[in-house]
Order: C-alpha cells, then sequence, then structure tokens
C-alpha cells in the first residue's frame, strides 16, 4: 500500500515539473488529398503506400534538421528551427513524391497538401501546441493538391533566399483563427498550377483573390530583397545612378543627360555584381 502511494506521488511529481515553454518555430502540416476515398477503395495498398510516402517525408524532414511531433491519421506535423529548411524541404518532398506517383495508376495515386507557418508555440516534453499549429494545418487545407501554402511571416523570411517564385493569395480568413492571415502559393518548377477552384468544406471567403496593393508591395519587396542581396560597391553605384536620374527630372525634363554618367556606373555595377572579386 505504501508502495503504491509512493508511485502515486512520483508520478504527481513528474507531472507537476513538467514546464510548459514556448519558442518561435516553423511548422509544417501535410495530408493526403482524398484519403478516406482511398481508404473506401483499397485499405490494406493505401496504408502501404502511406507508409512508404511517409517514410521518403521522415528522411527529407532529417535531412533538414527538423523533426516530426505528430502523425495522426494520414497527417504529418513537423517542426524546424530554419524557416529556409522548412520551405526547401516542402519542395523536395513535393518533387520526390510525385515521381513515387508516376509509378502508380492514377486512381491509387497519394497527393499530399503542405502548409507552412512560423509562429510562437507552447511546448510541453516532446508535443507543440498553440495557434501556430493551428494555422500550419489551416493552410494545409487551402492548398492545392500536390502544393504547398505559407504564410505571411514564412514568406518574408524566404522570398529572397529560394531560388522558387510564390503568388500572393491575398488574406485568408482561416477558421478558429482571430486575425486573417496573408497565403502564399509556392510555384515549383515543373508543377501545374491550375486555377483555384472551390473546396466545399471551406468558405468562399478564403480564396481572396490578391488585390493589387498587395501585388505592388510584394514586387517592392522582391526587388528590395534583390538590392540588398548585391555586393556593396554595386548598390552604391546604383544608388547613384538613380539619385542622378532623379536630379535630372526635379532640374527639369528640357534636357535629358542622366544617362550618360548613369550608363557606364550602371554597367560597372552589374559586371562587379556578376563577378564578385574573389577575397585575396
Amino acid at each position: 500500500m505504501r508502495g503504491r502511494a509512493v508511485r502515486k506521488l512520483l508520478r504527481y511529481h513528474v507531472v507537476m515539473t513538467t514546464k510548459v515553454r514556448r519558442r518561435l518555430t516553423t511548422l509544417l502540416c501535410a495530408d493526403v488529398e482524398g484519403y478516406a476515398r482511398l481508404m473506401g477503395a483499397d485499405e490494406a495498398g493505401t496504408l502501404e503506400t502511406l507508409r512508404r510516402y511517409r517514410a521518403a517525408m521522415a528522411t527529407l524532414i532529417e535531412r533538414h534538421d527538423g523533426r516530426i511531433v505528430n502523425t495522426w491519421g494520414d497527417a504529418v506535423i513537423a517542426e524546424f528551427p530554419s524557416v529556409v529548411e522548412a520551405v526547401q524541404c516542402a519542395v523536395e518532398t513535393q518533387q520526390e513524391l510525385s515521381t513515387y506517383n508516376g509509378a502508380l495508376p492514377e486512381p491509387r495515386r497519394m497527393i499530399f497538401r503542405i502548409g507552412i507557418h512560423l509562429g510562437d508555440v507552447m511546448v510541453e516534453g516532446d508535443d507543440i501546441y498553440g495557434d501556430g499549429v493551428n494555422i500550419a494545418a489551416r493552410l494545409q487545407e487551402l492548398a492545392e493538391p500536390g502544393g504547398i501554402l505559407i504564410s505571411g511571416p514564412v514568406y518574408e523570411q524566404v522570398y529572397n533566399k529560394l531560388s522558387i517564385g510564390f503568388d500572393c493569395l491575398g488574406q485568408q480568413h482561416l477558421k478558429n483563427v482571430a486575425n486573417p492571415v496573408t497565403g502564399y502559393r509556392v510555384l515549383q518548377v515543373g508543377a501545374a498550377t491550375p486555377p483555384r477552384a472551390p473546396r466545399p468544406d471551406v468558405r468562399m471567403e478564403v480564396a481572396t483573390p490578391p488585390r493589387p496593393a498587395e501585388q505592388a508591395q510584394a514586387g517592392l519587396a522582391s526587388a528590395w530583397g534583390w538590392y540588398r542581396a548585391l555586393p556593396r560597391a554595386s548598390a552604391v553605384l546604383i544608388a547613384v545612378a538613380v539619385f542622378l536620374f532623379l536630379i535630372n527630372v526635379f532640374s527639369g525634363l528640357k534636357e535629358i543627360w542622366f544617362q550618360w554618367p548613369a550608363t557606364p556606373l550602371l554597367l560597372i555595377a552589374f559586371l562587379r555584381a556578376a563577378f564578385p572579386r574573389k577575397p585575396s
């Protein structure tokens, strides 16, 4: 009797001393499009395919320094310390699983949707909770089959670090999420980008088309990211050329002269950017 009481006390102590912590992390949520249909057609075959696909995903997640948090049903939740690695992992996952599907007849193909969000979460042991997980899951629901949908915070971290394109879909009103989240579709190389069709289980307002102001903002952000990535000397020369153009504009355009000093400056700037000097 006394031993049982001691064991209960120890269990209570472990629960009470488990501290819930918070951290900023990148969350990747993936699940299978039409999983119920696949299971209805062939339970054993679908489970075997899911195991193989999950094993491939686990390898890629580990390769990009991520970890799988949960795998309930057909879903996979993973977290990454790096936003760039999370998006790169998602792209490689869709590419690899696409080759897997190429060997299967169309009715048996298993196509994943992926959502990625950077947010604050609560951590208890190996589990994570909070709005960040919910947002990643909701973005995954809105992604196209075989597609990747990322949130605004993810886009801000990766748009100038990866050689892939992004399509701004505007603000998305996600279920059980207080504030709208701006969504960006990842434009994968070689992937088809069919028009977005409304899903029957999602309110029509989530498919808000991108506004011109948001598209302009995304274009300016992309141009600014390109400029910031230039070598310092090239950035300075381009800034001088722009300054000369502004002087010409504000002094009147009756005589256009800025192109004569600006042309060699821009030529040198682009040559310096294309052929950077190697450190000695």
